[in-house]
């Protein structure tokens, strides 16, 4: 990948690094593009007009291309956590010392503009090989790394790597050690959510599972192992028509989607999720269970009116047709009626019961009845 010639960084010894080396190499879509600087200061790099972005450590904005730059460190383990590392920059610091602190061979080569392969800790063998290793060590200062990790191989297991075994060791090692409990929450969902996001996501919680992480970051899916095999099996299995930026929390929905409420709101409120897939796991929820009640006993509109109003379906239509796609997925001759149900109650609406002179409590039950009676209605004729 040669770079064009450019002014601004005339006479300075960069490098692309990491993942942009790593994907164009193995002909995966590279999406950023990362720089190192050996020999440079931030004034040098402010002075040719590079805006400095880092607050841990010197990173600067191509004024241009917005390209980021920074300039060679090394990390020194100083506390807990990912966070807990002393960073030296200085124009001393050589390329091979900036790629020791990375965490996987293959995420430690670097090229220069002219697309010459730098690889002092062996990653294009690895990249051969399919095989994710850690480059020192010093993988176990890092607790992110275990998620790191597995998220690599979430992303590249069909083109069959593999987590070397001494790594695996090393990450079961971080986890024997405690430093899992000193990750941020935030932190731990950011990775995660980046993994549901991958081609192969069951295979990230499987790798944690594997090394006891899942067991201290998600004990409610650990605790039962053929419940998160199925849930496992059911991550490919989403609503028909998922637009790809949805799709990584309707995955943690159909995860999740088993556990009782309890355990959903603690392991919610232990990774500090955002709103969208906690309500879409709360739904799918609800979902699962009319599904359930479907296959022992059958439906009637009482049942179907309860999974309405629990899904809010009456001031939030947009949500119920993914979740008949998702019951078409489970109980394939239920979505059918659910659908036809659903379409019947929803034109029953509160203006012409107005008109006809109901208002107030006798309004909200006139309305309940005439929807739970079509609904019946058409479960009848089934």
């Amino acid at each position: 990948m040669p770079r064009r010639r450019d002014a601004r960084l005339e006479g300075l010894a960069v490098y692309r690094v990491g993942g942009a080396v790593r994907d164009a190499r193995l002909g995966w879509p590279v999406t950023d593009v990362d720089w190192v600087v050996v020999g440079a200061t931030p004034e040098v790099m402010t002075g040719r007009g590079f805006k400095a972005v880092g607050r841990d450590f010197p990173v600067f904005l191509h004024p241009d291309t917005h390209e980021e730059f920074a300039l060679a460190r090394t990390e020194r383990k100083a506390g807990h956590g990912y966070t807990g590392f002393e960073v030296h920059a200085s124009p001393e610091v050589t390329l091979e010392q900036d790629l020791a602190r990375r965490d996987l061979t293959v995420n430690a080569m670097a090229e220069t503009p002219e697309g010459e392969l730098v690889d002092p800790y062996g990653g294009l063998a690895d990249l051969q090989a399919r095989v994710l290793r850690h480059v020192s060590p010093a993988f176990v200062e890092d607790p992110l790394r275990v998620l790191r990790a597995a998220r690599f191989l979430a992303r590249y297991a069909g083109l069959g790597f593999v987590i070397a075994e001494e790594t695996r060791a090393l990450m079961r090692r971080l986890v024997d050690s405690g430093e899992l409990d000193h990750l941020v929450a935030e932190r731990v969902w950011a990775e995660t959510e980046k993994a549901l996001g991958e081609p192969w996501p069951d295979v990230y919680f499987q790798a944690l599972h594997d090394c006891g992480a899942l067991a201290v970051l998600m004990p409610e899916l650990a605790a039962d192992e053929a419940a998160l095999d199925r849930a496992l099996g059911r991550l490919p299995r989403l609503p028909e028509d998922t637009p790809a930026e949805a799709e990584a929390h309707w995955r943690w929905a159909r995860l999740v989607e088993h556990l009782d409420r309890e355990a959903r709101r603690r392991l919610g409120n232990r990774l500090r999720l955002p709103g969208a897939p906690v309500r879409l796991a709360d739904q799918a929820a609800a979902t699962r269970s009319l599904c359930r009640d479907a296959e022992r006993r059958g439906l009637d509109g009482a049942r179907v009116m309860a999974w309405l109003d629990a899904v809010d379906a009456w001031r939030r239509p947009e949500r119920v047709p993914p979740l008949i796609s998702l019951v078409s997925l489970e109980v394939a001759d239920l979505a059918e009626p659910l659908a036809l149900a659903w379409r019947l109650a929803g034109q029953i609406l509160p203006r012409g019961l107005v008109e006809e002179g109901f208002e107030g409590r006798a309004l909200g039950e006139e309305l309940a009845r005439r929807r739970r009676a079509v609904i019946d209605g058409v479960l009848a004729d089934d």
